[in-house]
């Protein structure tokens, strides 16, 4: 919906899939769909950089907005619990806006974002 919105008149010149790997800058960022802050949401893994790209997806602090007509709460919060979480607790996040964190500081909180409905 987001690229229809700002391209109306464009498709995309590809569409980045689930765990398709993509080198950017010497990194090997492995693609994670995230949905949930929008449906075709992905995170950038690079397991050797020791460090994932969340985007909206995850901030410092909790999970991205889930307000807007595409977005969708428990969906961004399986996102997270089941892509990001997984992923070794010294994994540094670095999100969309804000400061960094990582998964180990955030993953003790997944159930207090889950009762505030975050």
């Amino acid at each position: 919906p987001l690229w229809k919105q700002t391209h109306p008149h464009r498709d995309p010149d590809a569409h980045l899939l689930d765990g398709q790997v993509i080198e950017a800058a010497g990194a090997d960022l492995t693609v994670l769909h995230t949905p949930g802050h929008a449906p075709g949401a992905v995170c950038l893994h690079d397991p050797g950089l020791g460090v994932v790209f969340t985007g909206d997806t995850l901030f410092k602090g909790g999970p991205g907005a889930t307000g807007r007509s595409w977005s969708h709460f428990p969906t961004i919060i399986d996102s997270i619990r089941d892509r990001l979480l997984t992923l070794p607790p010294e994994t540094r996040v670095l999100t969309g806006h804000g400061d960094p964190t990582t998964i180990g500081a955030e993953a003790p909180h997944l159930q207090e974002w889950i009762d505030r409905g975050h």
